[in-house]
């Protein structure tokens, strides 16, 4: 028995020192990371740019693989369930890792804090509060509210679909200003833009990248923006937050992978992300999409989606937002 012991504890010894020399020569193999998105949006350009730098840094190919569908569920299942040994990561979004669970509880086929590791948090995108002019008069964040109050389920405001971001910053909105609208979800935000620019609605919350040219065109009118103070594309446009503290409603992006990656290899990825996204030329290709580039660790960003999925979830249990 002493031998079989022993034999079994070299056995482990043996099988533990073979990873750790693989984990040391990683990566040996082309990389992919999964866009839960359509090819061209800024999750997919963001993905790029930080694949040419991992390419570049480790001295393996990295290819991004675009895999859109149920706000982006699907493509991040695929990463939850794939080979735990780091050539397979995703960049995911607040929808997925922080929305989706509560959303749609036990028929989503990943749970994000036992199936994934999110390992860095890289950018903040701004939602901002745009309305048609022809349909809404008002000019300021008081304004509306007080138009609202005084036509209450008469305004009509879209978003990209059910339990995305910018549905529920509608929901919190009305939560928090107690008024109702009537919530118009689309298959995706460029019907709703056009629906909105065109008058079929009234008013919407949608990522400041897709807005602005129609804002700076004169179609849609920009109020306010969702994020906590005033964001940098332009510190002229108020906060929400400026007349309902507390506001927020941004979406945000950070790389995940399978749970049981090891962790010297998640360790080897986030601090390669962690420096391209702190790189004064990312910032300023970051701002330029309409987005703020952060290289946020570990521990930070999984603390952060964690109160991120409890602050939702209780907008969407006052609102009755359910996909069960």
């Amino acid at each position: 028995m002493k031998i079989k012991s022993i034999l079994m504890a070299a056995a482990i010894a043996l099988g533990a020192g073979q990873a750790h020399a693989q984990d040391a020569k990683y990566p040996t193999k082309p990389i992919t990371i999964v866009v839960p998105f359509a090819a061209g949006g800024t999750v997919d350009i963001i993905a790029r740019m930080v694949g040419e730098h991992l390419q570049k840094k480790l001295g393996a190919t990295v290819v991004v693989e675009n895999m859109g569908g149920a706000g982006g569920n699907i493509g991040v299942n695929r990463v939850a369930k794939a080979q735990p040994d780091g050539y397979t990561i995703g960049l995911a979004s607040t929808s997925p890792l922080a929305i989706a669970p509560s959303l749609y509880g036990s028929k989503l086929q990943f749970q994000p804090a036992k199936d994934l590791v999110a390992f860095t948090q890289v950018s903040q995108v701004p939602n901002v509060l745009v309305v048609n002019p022809d349909r809404i008069k008002a000019r300021t964040v008081p304004e509306l509210i007080e138009y609202i109050k005084a036509n209450p389920e008469k305004v009509t405001f879209g978003s990209s679909g059910p339990g995305t971001s910018q549905h529920l910053a509608g929901e919190l909105f009305q939560q928090m200003t107690g008024t109702k609208m009537i919530h118009v979800p689309y298959k995706g935000s460029s019907q709703m833009v056009t629906d909105l620019i065109s008058g079929q609605i009234d008013i919407a919350f949608d990522n400041v990248p897709l807005l602005l040219p129609h804002v700076a065109g004169g179609k849609l009118v920009m109020l306010a923006t969702a994020t906590p103070k005033r964001a940098e594309f332009d510190p002229k446009v108020p906060a929400v937050a400026e007349f309902l503290p507390g506001f927020e409603a941004v979406a945000w992006h950070g790389f995940i992978a399978p749970i049981a990656t090891p962790k010297p290899i998640v360790d080897k990825l986030s601090s390669e992300v962690r420096e391209f996204m702190s790189l004064p030329e990312t910032k300023k290709k970051m701002s330029e999409l309409g987005a703020t580039a952060v290289a946020i660790p570990q521990d930070e960003f999984t603390t952060y989606i964690a109160s991120e999925t409890a602050r939702w979830k209780t907008v969407m249990e006052k609102a009755n937002v359910t996909m069960n």
